[in-house]
């Protein structure tokens, strides 16, 4: 495992109570996610100093900012940045991002699985293909455009269990 267990547990634990919680409410409550962060800020300051607390903010910093563009654009909830915050700030930096893009390839992959199980695959990738030609074409100029959707959603957090346990077994 990469990642200590004084580390790993609580990250475990966190994201398999938010996972519940937003499968069954499609909710991830503040009052697991809120603490969870200041949790792993102090004790990354308690056990590392000034340097391991600046650690655990760049870590959430960079794992919540990863998902933020996903929750201005309306295709995830707050709960989900906040929960890939949490995690960051328990995994630090650069622990935090792997966990955050892992968790949005997991996210893709099921989105993938779950439009297609609904029959909006086609329409799903078409109305992917069209946001991205209408952001490269923006390039920064303009409004953002809006993103065609399927109306489709489902909960994100198994997909912060996902990219959270491939950033604790990783090697390197």
């Amino acid at each position: 495992m990469h990642a200590p267990l004084w580390v790993a547990l609580p990250v475990i634990i966190l994201v398999a109570l938010a996972t519940r919680a937003d499968v069954q409410s499609r909710k991830i409550p503040n009052a697991l996610t809120g603490p969870a962060f200041l949790l792993g800020i102090l004790v990354h300051l308690g056990l590392g100093g000034v340097g391991g607390g600046g650690n655990a903010l760049l870590g959430a910093a960079v794992a919540s900012a990863i998902l933020l563009p996903g929750w201005l654009l309306g295709f995830m909830g707050a709960g989900d940045v906040k929960l890939m915050g949490a995690v960051g700030a328990w995994l630090g930096h650069p622990d935090g991002l792997v966990a955050a893009v892992a968790a949005l390839i997991a996210g893709g992959l099921i989105a993938i699985l779950v439009a297609a199980r609904r029959g909006l695959l086609k329409q799903a990738l078409r109305n992917s293909l069209a946001l991205g030609l209408a952001l490269l074409a923006r390039r920064g100029r303009g409004p953002t455009p809006q993103p065609a959707t399927t109306g489709v959603r489902f909960p994100f957090a198994p997909a912060v269990l996902a990219g959270a346990i491939f950033a604790l077994l990783r090697t390197g």
